[in-house]
């Protein structure tokens, strides 16, 4: 990896338009990447509901290391975060966006761990089997099931009690009650 940069000009929103254009750069390097996070909820749910800073993807360190080298070769910088891990990075572009890299090691049976030997989260193949669209694209992206389990443990956002309310309104989820925030 370069030298990490921090520079106010990668903070631009992450598109449609933008996320077709990972897609198609994805398709050209012939990588299988997953969509996680805000863009992974959207997928699931047919349309954008909200506004997106990046695009998270889930992806195996072997296709990480062919789409860091391409990314780095179109100009993207790697971005300085304080949870970088070779697990989890952001690359940015001015033009491109940000794109979240959440690096896992695939296993014999269909699914795959996510810090292998660190934190050993790991993700079923049923998780990793489902299907969603972004601009009436089809994508790889994880299941309602991982979305609301990956939504624990940490200090949610509104945009994730949105997420996560918009789920339970499409699929009936149940949630947990730390999930859950009351409208005002």
């Amino acid at each position: 990896m370069q030298n990490p940069t921090q520079l106010p000009f990668y903070v631009s929103y992450m598109s449609i338009d933008k996320v077709h254009w990972f897609l198609d750069l994805f398709d050209e390097l012939g990588i299988k990447v997953w969509i996680d996070g805000g863009w992974g909820v959207d997928a699931l749910l047919g349309e954008c509901t909200r506004t997106h800073q990046d695009l998270d993807i889930i992806i195996s360190w072997e296709d990480s290391a062919v789409l860091t080298e391409a990314l780095f070769a179109r100009g993207f910088v790697d971005i300085y975060t304080d949870d970088r891990k070779d697990r989890n990075f952001v690359m940015g572009h001015q033009s491109h966006g940000k794109i979240d890299f959440h690096v896992v090691e695939l296993t014999a049976d269909g699914g795959a761990i996510y810090g292998p030997g660190e934190i050993d989260w790991i993700i079923t193949q049923s998780e990793l089997n489902a299907v969603g669209f972004i601009g009436g694209r089809e994508v790889r992206c994880l299941s309602v099931d991982y979305q609301v389990r990956s939504h624990a443990g940490y200090t949610l956002q509104d945009t994730d009690f949105a997420d996560l309310r918009a789920l339970q309104e499409r699929y009936g989820v149940a949630l947990l009650p730390t999930q859950i925030k009351e409208k005002q």
